[in-house]
């Protein structure tokens, strides 16, 4: 079929469109209006549960019950999916009595979410049903019960499962915020649960994690000649070298561009200590603190090189913005 842009067949898809998301944001909109006092019923359950989350459904209902019990899991509250039928063969010895069940079903009446849970009530779990139908059998059961229906499905046979799964989905996106805030989760808590991501390297990354150390800092004496200096800066490979005193106190850095801003200066290099022409009182950062901070401190200072000191300004490693591309902090 040729959908060409301008030709009816392509409109014919592009108004298609339109009316599955105006459906869908209705539907998602229409919940908003309707939360009660039961959400936080809900939200209360979950935060006194001292076991896990166990998130349930079959079909496509279980499908937004898997990215639920995901989304739970990276937010703060420990979550895993089960699927009812495998439960009635085994799974079930998963679910303990501390533990809180969110059963999802749009019609309320998926046999194999009802054969589960009369066990898991008599184990002693509580029981959340998020269902389109506050009358059918799993919402009577619940503790806790989610009205998730809606007024009509996008699918034009009113067949397929769309609006009432998008809503399904929003109303468990909106549970796992509110009890991330309940429990004060932050960006550094979410990072912990994603150390293999972006976000985890960045929040969770710190300068003594990927600083250079010992041999590989270029360092020389307040007092050596500039030729010294810049023989040191040619093998560790860095652009720069700290200049210390005796007690490795740092005293300034001498870089790439000072050499060159130096070599514009009448003076004779053989004879000149680096003290002279070297940058005082550079900026630097300690080993605790977050790379992303050095990063920050590189940008907004416009150097590609920061010295590592303890609290006493004493030298104790380098990094420079290789070192941070290569942690994949930036």
């Amino acid at each position: 079929m040729n959908l060409d842009a301008g030709r009816p067949e392509a409109q014919r898809a592009i108004d298609s469109a339109r009316r599955v998301l105006q459906i869908e944001a209705a539907a998602v909109g229409a919940l908003a209006a309707r939360l009660d006092r039961r959400f936080a019923e809900a939200v209360a359950v979950v935060l006194d549960c001292q076991g896990r989350a166990v998130v349930s459904g079959i079909g496509k209902s279980g499908h937004v019950a898997r990215k639920i019990a995901s989304t739970l899991a990276s937010t703060g509250t420990p979550a895993f999916f089960v699927h009812p039928a495998e439960a009635s063969h085994g799974d079930l010895g998963m679910i303990a009595s501390q533990d809180v069940m969110i059963a999802l079903s749009n019609s309320g009446e998926s046999a194999e979410l009802l054969a589960i849970v009369p066990l898991v009530k008599r184990r002693g779990a509580k029981l959340i049903a998020i269902t389109g139908n506050d009358k059918s059998s799993l919402a009577r059961e619940a503790d806790v019960h989610l009205d998730a229906a809606v007024a009509e499905e996008a699918c034009p046979l009113g067949l397929a499962p769309t609006a009432s799964t998008t809503a399904a989905l929003a109303l468990g996106d909106a549970l796992a915020v509110a009890l991330l805030e309940a429990r004060g989760f932050d960006a550094e808590d979410f990072a912990r649960s994603h150390p293999g991501g972006t976000l985890g390297r960045r929040l969770l990354t710190y300068v003594s994690d990927i600083m250079r150390r010992g041999d590989a800092v270029p360092q020389v004496r307040s007092g050596t000649l500039l030729p010294d200096a810049v023989l040191e800066i040619s093998r560790k490979g860095m652009g720069m070298t700290a200049v210390v005193d005796a007690n490795r106190r740092v005293e300034g850095i001498f870089t790439d561009g000072d050499l060159r801003r130096t070599l514009e200066k009448p003076i004779d290099l053989r004879t000149t200590p680096v003290d002279q022409v070297m940058t005082a009182n550079p900026r630097t950062i300690q080993a605790e603190r977050l790379a992303v901070e050095a990063v920050k401190l590189m940008e907004d200072f416009r150097i590609s090189q920061v010295l590592v000191v303890d609290e006493q300004l004493r030298l104790v490693g380098a990094l420079n913005m290789h070192d941070l591309f290569q942690a994949k902090v930036i």
